[in-house]
């Protein structure tokens, strides 16, 4: 058979040509329809795969599935036969990522199909676009091809697939942040935002906290279950957040406690400053401005704004029997001018729906934390189960936290001052942070038995103080009780003479 050369190649095709052209011209539309679907078919028989295009930008926006599917690719070509990759790194991401470079190829594999990806990149110049831009502008693309018998599948299984775990991958590369509000009125005037945020960085972990090790685990093993809750959470009915109550001396390590779950769920923090907000509408509005898989931070909430203050004033008011009838007319515009500064301010109930109102579910995968000294002082309605489902106490430094410190800060796990150290521990309070601080090395000529003689030295004067304090304790109790004798005896002695 001999071959075709490009001569006889083109007249044939010329050919073709005008016999299509007369067909449209001559033939009525019926006709040339089924002649269409026919050609169709017969294409099909041969080449029976299906391309879907997913652009950059679609209609002028950034197309999420786009960047969904450059990072699942991203971790993909790592692992197949792609020979010309790309390395880029964004300034909001922990590392650098890899992607396919232009005209790449690479098979996937999912439920027993096989799926072609491609990279295509195009490049406008000037006068192609109409536009006078100083750079060419690049329009970037991803192809995927399969066998269109697995149509169905690909659309409904497969690139939800390749969504949630690109999801997943950018979640797990983006640097964390923190966040902080801006005062109400600085929102709009000075055109600021809501929030302002930084890089979070800091170092704590589970394995670095100075905790009892089984109270430690318990934390542990709640945040895991709530992390992989969505579906659970779902069938109960309810939304996918929970409240987290910490409460403890100065210094027990509460603020160390959100950095390290912080850290180990990846999520990004908002510290809310309640005294920045001007009413319970601004409230709402910064929880709407927070993004899922965050934790909302109200540190001493005790001391941010009096929650409970207007609760106590109406509890006294209606113990005191008042007769209305004899009120003036000018008590009565005090009173209701009164009421009405209360309205447009920061209230208990618009704190209560903030957590778990209807408001509180615009969004998944949430996590509030307070942080409180004196836990005696919050509205209880605040700290119910159901708003702050676990209350964890943050407690004087015991041994076996102890031991987590001196690991950490002498890199030892036993010593043989630590039986004297266990004694101590046994009989003081002392926060987690004045122990870091005598385990802390001070100088390079400094040694773990320097540090630990601090630590004994520190509790022994903490044991000399608390005995003092006890002492002192006592000898006022014991004067306070002679007081109340003396005055008792002088009472009945009175009494007596007037019944004589």
């Amino acid at each position: 058979m001999g071959t075709i050369s490009l001569t006889e190649l083109g007249s044939k095709l010329a050919g073709l040509m005008f016999i299509w052209g007369t067909i449209q011209q001559f033939f009525p539309y019926t006709l040339r329809k089924r002649i269409k679907s026919f050609w169709q078919k017969f294409e099909n028989y041969f080449y029976p795969y299906v391309q879907i295009t997913i652009d950059e930008f679609t209609n002028g926006k950034s197309n999420d599935i786009y960047t969904q599917v450059h990072s699942y690719l991203g971790t993909k070509s790592i692992n197949k036969d792609a020979k010309y990759l790309k390395a880029e790194k964004s300034k909001n991401s922990k590392s650098f990522a890899v992607s396919l470079d232009e005209g790449e190829e690479i098979i996937d594999q999912f439920l027993g199909a096989k799926l072609s990806w491609r990279f295509y990149k195009e490049t406008f110049n000037e006068n192609s676009t109409g536009r006078n831009n100083s750079r060419p502008i690049e329009k970037k693309s991803y192809t995927i091809t399969f066998n269109q018998r697995y149509k169905e599948m690909v659309i409904g299984k497969y690139l939800k697939h390749v969504m949630e775990e690109g999801k997943v991958i950018e979640f797990n590369n983006r640097k964390q942040k923190i966040y902080t509000n801006n005062c109400s009125e600085d929102w709009y005037w000075y055109d600021k935002g809501m929030w302002r945020d930084i890089n979070f960085e800091h170092p704590a972990t589970f394995d670095t906290l100075a905790m009892d090790p089984k109270k430690k685990e318990e934390i542990v093993i709640d945040l895991v279950a709530f992390s992989k809750g969505k579906d659970y959470y779902s069938k109960v009915g309810k939304a996918w957040k929970r409240g987290y109550l910490l409460y403890g001396p100065p210094g027990t390590g509460k603020s160390t406690m959100i950095a390290a779950i912080a850290n180990f769920l990846n999520y990004d923090i908002y510290d809310l400053e309640l005294t920045s907000v001007k009413d319970n509408s601004g409230l709402k509005k910064l929880l709407m401005e927070t993004t899922s898989k965050s934790i909302i931070v109200i540190e001493d909430i005790d001391c941010s704004i009096d929650l409970t203050g207007k609760r106590k004033k109406k509890k006294k008011k209606n113990e005191e029997t008042v007769n209305e009838d004899q009120e003036d007319d000018s008590d009565l515009s005090k009173e209701k001018a009164s009421e009405n500064k209360e309205t447009g301010k920061l209230t208990l109930s618009g704190l209560l729906n903030f957590i778990d109102g209807i408001w509180s579910a615009c969004g998944q995968e949430r996590i509030i934390i307070f942080t409180t000294n004196h836990k005696d002082k919050l509205d209880p309605a605040l700290i119910r189960r159901g708003r702050m489902d676990m209350h964890i106490e943050m407690s004087y430094c015991k041994y076996e936290a102890f031991k987590v410190l001196a690991k950490n800060y002498l890199d030892i796990e036993t010593h043989p001052l630590f039986q004297q150290i266990q004694s101590l521990f046994e009989e003081v309070n002392i926060s987690p942070c004045d122990v870091a601080e005598n385990l802390m090395l001070k100088n390079a000529s400094g040694g773990p038995e320097i540090c630990l003689n601090n630590l004994i030295q520190a509790l022994e004067k903490a044991k000399e103080k608390a005995n003092k304090d006890k002492e002192d304790k006592e000898k006022t109790s014991l004067l306070n009780s002679k007081n109340i004798k003396k005055f008792s005896t002088k009472l009945v002695g009175r009494l007596k003479k007037l019944l004589k």
